[in-house]
């Protein structure tokens, strides 16, 4: 039987594709974005625990209420933002789910939704699926920030949302404060919803601070905020993060979400919410550890042909190759991972129209052991 694909341009995507030929050929696996080590302790006993106690039927449908109060507390900690629990604030399972639900519940038929280039692979996907069609705005060249005059311009009475990440993956760039007024003036003149991809929040460098959506007024009314547990506390094969949104905005995702997920898993809600009362300040310990890491990798690299340039935050680190080879860099990964032994993930993916540029991501959520193997035999290339 033949179906007319609703996702005729979709496949596997890239880092299944990646990390399945890292296994094949016994790779050094920097492509998906994953840690190698385990997450703290005390949550792994409090998720034992209480699986060991039973606690494993449904949850609320918007989250357990423990876990929404831990989350605005977090919230006020470390973003000075107050959000009710119980109007503003979703548990999801994974913020890849919970980025579909907000575009669902706003885009229809006939809708442009700005996406800034390269993006994440899923934007456009949910896009699609919506009705709407992606309207793709390149991110300036080598540093990867945004010229808001071609954004304005990108926009049309039929623009109906703007989607953006920061810290951002793959490029590891951050938006500035000044970045986010210029968003907020933007939404605000053109009534634009916003999805604000925020999974990195807390992995971020060299004294640059997180500037959220949820800080900035005009901003906060109109978007959906989105988080990740599982790249805060090294779980991310738990897939669960939370929205945080207006209640009007809240109210439409959640009819979403109830009929996508219906709800994030109980067990894990109920460890992260003990971890969070038990740990407050974890979080904010993430910024050294990352960012020792990230050094380790680059400073280990000060001999090769690479063009480096540190992340300014996410646990991803691009490297420019430019200067050692022409060859694309979707042949160069798969090249290298089986050649050299060192899987990463070819940026042009992540682009509507590839640029002239030659870079790999490279993730660095890894063991000091395995960063330093990587670096050695990029440095032999």
């Amino acid at each position: 039987m033949m179906i007319d694909s609703k996702l005729p341009r979709v496949g596997t995507t890239i880092f299944t594709r990646m990390s399945a030929l890292a296994s094949e050929h016994k790779a050094l696996n920097l492509s998906q974005g994953f840690p190698d080590f385990d997450a703290p302790q005390a949550l792994l006993e409090a998720m034992a625990r209480h699986v060991m106690n039973g606690h494993n039927q449904y949850a609320p449908m918007a989250g357990l209420p423990a876990l929404r109060e831990q989350i605005a507390a977090q919230l006020l900690r470390y973003r000075g933002v107050s959000c009710d629990p119980d109007s503003e604030i979703t548990v999801v399972p994974g913020a890849t789910e919970g980025i579909y639900c907000a575009i669902t519940a706003c885009v229809r038929s006939g809708d442009e939704v700005i996406v800034l280039d390269p993006c994440y692979d899923s934007y456009e996907p949910a896009i699609a699926l919506a009705g709407g069609r992606a309207i793709h705005v390149p991110l300036t060249a080598h540093n990867f920030g945004v010229d808001w005059q071609r954004v304005a311009a990108a926009v049309t009475s039929r623009t109906r949302l703007i989607v953006v990440n920061s810290p951002h993956n793959p490029s590891g760039a951050a938006l500035s404060s000044d970045d986010m007024r210029q968003l907020e003036a933007l939404a605000e003149r053109h009534n634009l919803l916003v999805v604000s991809d925020e999974v990195y929040e807390h992995l971020i460098y060299d004294g640059r601070q997180h500037h959220s959506a949820l800080q900035f007024p005009a901003l906060r009314q109109r978007s959906f905020a989105l988080f990740s547990f599982g790249k805060t506390f090294s779980v991310t094969g738990w897939k669960t993060g939370y929205c945080v949104a207006p209640p009007a905005l809240t109210a439409e995702l959640r009819k979403v979400h109830q009929f996508v997920c219906f709800v994030a898993v109980t067990p894990v809600q109920l460890a992260v919410a003990d971890f969070m009362a038990a740990e407050p300040g974890y979080a904010g310990t993430l910024a050294a550890f990352y960012q020792r890491k990230r050094d380790l990798f680059c400073d280990a690299l000060a001999g090769s042909r690479f063009r480096v340039a540190p992340s300014a935050g996410t646990y991803f680190q691009l490297l420019d190759y430019s200067a050692i080879t022409p060859v694309a860099d979707q042949q160069l990964a798969t090249d290298w991972t089986r050649e050299h032994g060192i899987a990463s993930i070819p940026v042009s993916v992540f682009y509507d129209e590839p640029p002239d540029q030659h870079y790999l991501r490279f993730c660095f959520a890894k063991s000091d052991e395995v960063l330093l193997q990587a670096a050695e035999r990029l440095c032999e290339i």
